[in-house]
């Protein structure tokens, strides 16, 4: 028999005299896009490919066969940098082995240095490593104390590294090697305790002076903040339970927390003081919060509410609800462009896990910024990512101009094209 091997898009599959069958990356949804003579079946394309056994007819087959190839490899080519284009980067983390069968995956956060890098960092929390990665998706790794659970991660304006060891209890500032130069402990003395409390340092963000590290305490409702001079300052939020989880300075010079089950948004002055806003969604989750590019406003992610709110400066909230691919999605964090436009990560529950359904980035277009009403009236698109159960954490844009996110579960980095630099 003779057989041709085809390399496209990244799944190889065996072209012969025979039929050709493409399995759907797609989580089992239909080829929209295919043309010509197709079936589908069960999440399956087939092809089928006429051949007859007389050598003249073969090896017209086989030359035609070499023509398609050689064309769809460059269609191919072509459109894996084409504005859309989703590629992602499976993290081989060294420990990974000493975990447990159901362990899931443990990929968190995600930054780099705006002061000149094109290289992210990223938490493997339950790993106890931080993990460099390129922008061509080549990774180092770095190991932490054991049992540390490395999560928040961020650069001060001099280009320090400072990342939240949240098991640990601890906030620490790392060279350029991943190692630590500096420990600070953030938990709680307790007179009538075995030991500290721990707040479980989870979000991490750098303040207005560049240089005041601020925390969130995930475990006791509050916020920290670690002063240029060391001094560790604890602030308890007036919601009691509240798990404060992301934490970013806003355009006023304050830092703005989510509240994951208190559903308020947070936010506090420099000087400590705290002003609570609730969420008129009932228990929404918020998840992730950024400043709105040029203007006076906050915008946060509403994980079970499946919206996008908008807070300003004197606390006055909007949402807008997102479309669904599909009942059980939620949302996790969100990111601006260089264009002003909105992505969201969008991903099926995994506590509600059937149907089970393809993950997405959302893209809201900028004209979000300036609607006056609270429906979502604007350009929407869905780029669906060919991993499923990802369990999406974080996305931010990235130095190239690219939307770059995590998936917690899968241990990728996912890059999105977006041609917008």
């Amino acid at each position: 028999m003779n057989t041709i091997r085809l390399l496209a898009g990244g799944d190889q599959d065996m072209y012969s005299n025979a039929p050709l069958t493409l399995d759907d990356p797609d989580c089992g949804r239909g080829f929209g896009r295919l043309r010509g003579p197709t079936r589908r079946r069960g999440g399956r394309l087939k092809v089928r490919v006429n051949c007859r056994k007389e050598t003249r007819k073969l090896a017209r087959f086989v030359c035609i066969t070499i023509v398609f190839s050689t064309a769809l490899s460059i269609v191919c080519y072509a459109q894996a940098s084409a504005p859309g284009t989703v590629t992602e980067f499976a993290i081989a983390y060294p420990h990974r082995e000493h975990c447990s069968s159901s362990h899931r995956g443990c990929t968190h956060e995600i930054t780099y240095n705006q002061n000149g890098s094109d290289v992210f960092w990223i938490t493997g929390q339950d790993y106890d490593t931080l993990v460099k990665v390129g922008l061509d998706g080549q990774m180092s790794y770095y190991s932490l104390p054991p049992g540390s659970g490395p999560h928040g991660i961020e650069f001060d304006a001099a280009g320090q590294l400072w990342v939240t060891l949240e098991y640990a209890g601890k906030i620490a500032r790392l060279d350029g090697n991943g190692n630590i130069v500096a420990e600070y402990d953030v938990r709680l003395d307790c007179s009538t305790c075995a030991q500290a409390i721990n707040t479980h340092p989870h979000g991490l963000a750098i303040g207005g002076d560049g240089k005041t590290v601020w925390y969130t305490g995930k475990a006791t409702g509050t916020v920290g903040k670690i002063t240029p001079a060391g001094k560790i300052q604890t602030i308890a939020l007036p919601t009691v339970g509240s798990v404060p989880i992301y934490i970013k300075r806003g355009p006023d010079g304050n830092m703005w927390v989510t509240e994951l089950v208190g559903n308020k948004i947070a936010r506090i002055t420099p000087d400590g003081e705290v002003t609570e806003f609730p969420i008129p969604t009932y228990n929404s989750r918020p998840i992730a919060i950024v400043p709105e590019p040029g203007g006076d406003a906050m915008w946060f992610t509403e994980e079970a509410g499946n919206k996008v709110g908008r807070i300003d400066m004197g606390g006055n909230i909007r949402e807008f609800p997102l479309p669904k691919s599909q009942d059980n999605d939620i949302l996790a964090a969100l990111s601006f462009d260089n264009e002003k436009n909105l992505w969201v990560q969008q991903y099926v529950d995994q506590n509600d896990p059937k149907p089970a359904g393809p993950d997405n980035i959302v893209k809201i277009d900028k004209a979000i910024l300036t609607v006056a009403s609270d429906s979502l009236n604007v350009p929407i698109t869905f780029y669906a990512v060919a991993t499923c159960e990802t369990v999406m954490h974080r996305i931010l844009l990235g130095p190239d101009g690219n939307i770059w996110f995590t998936e917690m579960n899968a241990d990728k980095i996912g890059k999105l094209i977006t041609r917008v630099k």
